[in-house]
């Protein structure tokens, strides 16, 4: 950890017009208990479920939806989701900058804007903030952990974090600020979450995503080189289960992305089925005092095409009554109709799974956002929940060539919950992936294209995914990709909006479109409610991801404006 004294001039170079008055520190209880006027992490509570009690906002109401107040950003990368407290909206901005914002009208409190190289700044993808007592917690583009002071925006603390490289975020839990990272330089020492005191910035912990000497499962990474084994935490981060002081974080591919590459051409290096180059693609619940591994369960094994399973897992409780209709797979021994306390995820590479949140036993799991011949996974056991690559897919040598599905059907945009109609919205993108093994010195030739036989009038939509039955109702279907996230509320409303502009209002319950507006720009991440004096307000950023161009490349008409930075409120008049 760095100090303060004289090099605080060096290091903060921030305007301040403003500060935030009245600032009321930010404690545990509230983080556990938040106010639903504010929204404290990325997804509001530590189950993920992107759900606000708030319902000013309503199913009769929604389409007096008007924008509040706009405010521009700066230039760069936009792929994050602003937390509110007490009014302020707290964003971690494009160019390596967090501002503080009235929530009323937009009017910028304080900024902090992080010395580092312009090619660094324009590039940084901190996917959220976080607030604990009085400060803000950042996880700065150059790899360090930093300490925000949340009324002025002073730097208090900032920690290196070795050359991890940072795209996640920070989520706080007992006091700790616990981030993940990029595994930056191919190493494994690059490669861990990490728990930081939130008042100081000291190391408390530090969990290494990849299987080392001294791990206490058996090595599952079939000789290849301790120090070169990575599978990283780049995207959202974790989610915390009050009840049992669990902390779950979802892990990346193995890298690099092929078996072939990483085990000097011998495929049969690793095993087919789950367990496979651990941690990859794998739910991790971590001990958040101590990080120890309590448990694990691998999504998919020994992966061949980066298909990342990272990203948070969803809390909530219901009932065990999988339809066979719709899930290809499910535990026999589970009794139907039995309530469990689950965690549930949709992989980058598609499916859907849900696990006992209490020891990662194996409840369900379905191919999605179609079940098809290729894809990736070919055989779930439903006893054990071992999980079987579909071994027709892997790359067997030079000039090799298969389509996978799927390929960034979901990505760093987080999906919601809502608890009155017990499912989980996602949006989805009906794309594989082309992949041909390249000859050395060649590089692999790799890209999404749309699904072979899916329609392309089709080739977008949020599906409404029954947590209890497995069912799905598909609605928004259309051309336009997106990579916005879904915010849910009590006044059974859902909101997602997408590269083409469109920011939009649904029936929670039918998904019929209640409202709609065109902003400036493509919809990126972000979507978020919060009240402040009384009214209840929907933010959302506009700007561009890193996958939004390769998205639009496949629906080539939609032409939306690039570079458009700003945040936009709305609210019923």
């Amino acid at each position: 950890m760095r100090s303060l004294g004289f090099a605080v001039a060096a290091i903060w170079v921030g305007l301040a017009p403003a500060q935030v008055q009245n600032f009321k520190p930010v404690t545990t209880g509230m983080l556990e208990n938040p106010s639903p006027d504010d929204w404290l992490m990325y997804s509001r509570t530590y189950d993920a479920e992107r759900f606000s009690p708030l319902k000013q906002i309503h199913r009769q109401n929604v389409s007096q939806l008007r924008m509040a107040w706009t405010r521009g950003l700066g230039a760069g990368t936009v792929e994050t989701v602003p937390i509110v407290h007490n009014g302020v909206i707290y964003v971690a901005g494009p160019g390596a900058v967090v501002e503080a914002l009235d929530g009323t009208n937009g009017e910028l409190l304080w900024q902090y804007k992080r010395p580092v190289p312009a090619n660094v700044a324009t590039t940084a993808r901190t996917k959220t903030l976080a607030i604990y007592q009085d400060i803000v917690l950042y996880t700065a583009p150059d790899s360090y952990v930093v300490g925000l002071d949340a009324r002025t925006g002073e730097r208090r603390w900032e920690t290196k974090a070795d050359d991890r490289g940072h795209t996640s975020g920070v989520i706080v839990v007992g006091g700790k600020a616990i981030s993940g990272g990029t595994c930056a330089n191919g190493l494994r020492a690059n490669c861990y979450i990490a728990a930081h005191d939130a008042l100081t910035g000291k190391e408390v912990w530090k969990f290494y995503t990849t299987q080392g000497a001294d791990d206490p499962n058996p090595d599952t990474w079939g000789g290849a080189p301790v120090e070169k084994r990575t599978a990283s935490t780049w995207g959202l981060p974790g989610t915390f289960d009050l009840a049992r002081k669990i902390l779950y974080w979802g892990v990346a591919n193995p890298t690099p992305n092929t078996r072939l590459a990483r085990h000097g051409g011998n495929i049969e290096a690793t095993s087919r089925t789950a367990p496979s180059d651990l941690y990859s693609n794998s739910t991790l619940a971590l001990d958040p005092e101590t990080g120890k591994l309590r448990w694990y369960y691998q999504h998919l094994p020994g992966d061949d095409w980066d298909e990342d399973y990272t990203h948070e897992r969803t809390l909530f409780r219901t009932k065990f009554n999988p339809n066979p209709k719709y899930v290809k797979w499910f535990n026999p021994d589970v009794p139907r109709g039995e309530e469990r306390d689950v965690a549930v995820m949709v992989g980058e590479g598609g499916g859907v799974f849900e696990i006992d949140r209490s020891n990662g036993q194996f409840l369900w799991a379905t191919p999605f956002p179609y079940d098809v011949s290729n894809f990736l996974i070919s055989h779930i056991d439903g006893k054990t929940g071992k999980s079987e690559i579909n071994w027709d897919l892997v790359m067997k040598g030079p000039g090799d060539h298969h389509v996978i599905c799927f390929f960034n059907t979901r990505s760093y945009w987080p999906t919601a919950y809502s608890p009155n109609t017990n499912s989980l919205y996602v949006p989805y993108i009906d794309n594989c992936l082309d992949m041909t093994v390249g000859t050395p010195p060649a590089r692999d030739q790799r890209g999404p294209i749309p699904r072979p036989g899916g329609d392309p009038n089709r080739f977008t939509a949020i599906a409404k995914i029954n947590m209890e039955t497995g069912e799905i109702l598909r609605f928004n279907e259309g051309r336009a990709p997106s990579d916005g996230a879904v915010l849910a509320t009590a006044g059974d409303l859902i909101f997602q909006g997408d590269l083409n502009r469109r920011f939009r209002a649904f029936d929670a319950y039918t998904g019929k479109q209640l409202w709609e507006s065109i902003l400036g720009g493509s919809i990126s991440v972000s979507t978020i409610t919060y009240a402040a004096n009384g009214r209840q307000y929907i933010a959302v950023m506009t700007g561009n991801g890193l996958l939004d161009q390769s998205l639009l490349n496949e629906t080539p008409e939609l032409k939306p404006p690039r570079g458009q930075n700003a945040i936009y409120a709305f609210a019923v008049p």
